[in-house]
């Protein structure tokens, strides 16, 4: 009723007395709420993001200039921006999520620093390249999800010889709109490998905790989540379980001691469409970033179909229908703000959906 009436008045031409009357009131830095209440208060969700693919061929020898052009050290990190169309010039893909793609060529490093947003990095291509976090080097392949926790210092490296490309997500939106931003370069390039290569993973990957151990921060206390361990999960279930109407086969990765969201802001998925899957349609308010691992299909997203392949990037907008095809059996990795939404109380979903 209210959304209605604040329509009805903000359609309405101003009298001359309504006019003078705002003028007045923008001399004290105040405005009428009722010409406004149907746009900040809407009815749903009406995100300024749309539907947008990223074609993975297209945007890689881009890339690779870029390699040529700038050097790691330069840059300290080469990556390409993806920009929703929706957002150009705020280098958002999402309303609240920031992602790109990175790029680290065969003898470089990227120097480590840490920062108040956290991160996260699916694999794209290459192995050989490392990323070490607070101490802990885990090496890179492709389709392994990793995280760099909020204000950890973590650094990346490739002793290989080809080139290592992957996708970053980050909270930055969401710091941002704290004004909770800070930065810090670590004294060297690289910091000290001081723990054992797969330490995290043997004190809180095997359904075990170290007796006297107590969280340090809200994020998971491990960092690489192999793509080969998620795969077989997925392929497990698919053999021994049901299909999803609207997901195929679907899981979320969490934090093994906590059992929530790896990270506090950030939400990441893995799921496996079945060739041929026809999906019903499902929507959620958390506007939502894809990756396609394997496989290609078609994703209906609103009014929009966007065709998929091997490492295609593209996203869904809050509150949008969006229905996957599989032409072949395919696996699409997936991150959003889900977990912030939860946190507050906010977040909805609908499967499945039909108009």
């Amino acid at each position: 009723m209210e959304s209605a009436t604040a329509t009805a008045v903000s359609t309405t031409a101003l009298s001359p007395e309504r006019r003078e009357l705002y003028a007045r009131l923008d001399t004290k830095n105040t405005a009428p709420l009722w010409e406004v209440l149907g746009k900040i208060i809407p009815p749903e969700p009406t995100p300024d993001i749309v539907p947008v693919l990223w074609r993975y061929d297209e945007v890689r020898p881009l890339l690779l200039e870029a390699g040529r052009l700038l050097t790691a050290r330069e840059a300290e990190r080469r990556v390409l921006v993806l920009e929703n169309p929706g957002l150009r010039g705020q280098s958002r893909i999402t309303t609240s999520l920031y992602a790109g793609l990175q790029l680290i060529l065969p003898g470089e490093i990227a120097p480590a620093h840490r920062h108040s947003m956290a991160a996260l990095r699916f694999v794209m291509e290459g192995t050989g390249a490392y990323t070490a976090v607070e101490g802990e080097r885990t090496v890179m392949h492709p389709g392994d999800f990793i995280l760099t926790p909020s204000w950890t210092y973590h650094d990346h490296g490739n002793p290989g010889d080809v080139p290592v490309i992957w996708l970053d997500g980050l909270d930055v939106p969401i710091v941002n709109l704290f004004d909770a931003s800070f930065r810090e370069s670590y004294p060297g390039d690289i910091q000290p490998n001081t723990v054992p290569d797969g330490d995290s993973h043997a004190r809180y990957a095997a359904n075990m905790l170290p007796v006297d151990w107590t969280p340090a921060r809200p994020s998971s206390p491990i960092f690489n989540y192999p793509y080969s361990r998620s795969r077989e999960t997925l392929e497990t279930l698919y053999r021994h379980g049901s299909i999803h109407q609207c997901h195929g086969v679907k899981m979320r990765f969490i934090n093994p001691t906590t059992g929530g969201a790896p990270m506090p802001t950030i939400g990441a998925f893995m799921q496996l469409l079945p060739k041929g899957l026809s999906g019903a349609p499902y929507r959620a308010t958390d506007s939502t970033v894809f990756a396609a691992a394997e496989g290609r299909g078609r994703s209906r997203i609103g009014d929009q179909t966007l065709t998929w392949g091997p490492r295609d990037v593209f996203v869904a907008p809050s509150w949008t229908a969006v229905a996957h095809e599989a032409d072949d059996e395919a696996v699409l990795f997936s991150f959003s703000d889900r977990p912030a939404q939860q946190a507050l109380g906010l977040w909805r979903e609908e499967a499945p959906y039909f108009r």
